[in-house]
Formats: C-alpha cells, sequence, structure tokens
C-alpha cells in the first residue's frame, strides 16, 4: 500500500474552514497552507484539519494521520493508498 507526506502549516482560530493553497516553507520546501476555525485545544485543531482534508480531496478521513507536529503550526500528514500524482491532482484541481 502506497502513502504520501506532505507538510501542512495549520492557522487555527481562523475566520473559516479553507484551503489556501501551496507555499513553501523558510527552506524553499512545499507546503499546503490550511485555515481551520478549531481551537488548538485537545486536539480539536488536529481534528477540524484532518476533517477539511477529507472534504476537500473526497478521501476518508482515516486515510489521514498526523505523523508530526501535533502541537505546532507545522505538521507533517501521512496520506494512505495514494500517490503522489493522484494526491497533488486531487489537491492541484481545486486551485
Amino acid at each position: 500500500m502506497s502513502s504520501v507526506i506532505i507538510r501542512v502549516k495549520l492557522s487555527p482560530k481562523a475566520a473559516k474552514n479553507a484551503v489556501q493553497g501551496w507555499g513553501e516553507d523558510r527552506f524553499g520546501g512545499k507546503l499546503l497552507k490550511c485555515t481551520v476555525t478549531a481551537v488548538p485545544e485537545k486536539g480539536k485543531a488536529n481534528k477540524a484539519l484532518i476533517a477539511l482534508l477529507s472534504a476537500y480531496t473526497g478521501l476518508p478521513q482515516g486515510v489521514f494521520s498526523i505523523k508530526s507536529g501535533e502541537t505546532s503550526r507545522l505538521k507533517t500528514v501521512e496520506i494512505q493508498s495514494v500517490t503522489d500524482d493522484s494526491l497533488f491532482s486531487l489537491l492541484n484541481c481545486k486551485f
């Protein structure tokens, strides 16, 4: 089974839940910028991020897992059962 790792910059307590698009970190690496209305307490923002990514891509929530950055704005998210090409076509077609 294949999986893809993406970096996500999450902004909690935002006005709306949204995928803002691709950006770069300070080292030039790609990351997906997302906002959620949930507060960063007791994993609420992380759960909202998973729900947002699921709704946005049409993939089930169970394929998403946060591998690192649970208490940080910068997160590493693993997506199971997808390839780079299929995931990026799902994400890029939305921009």
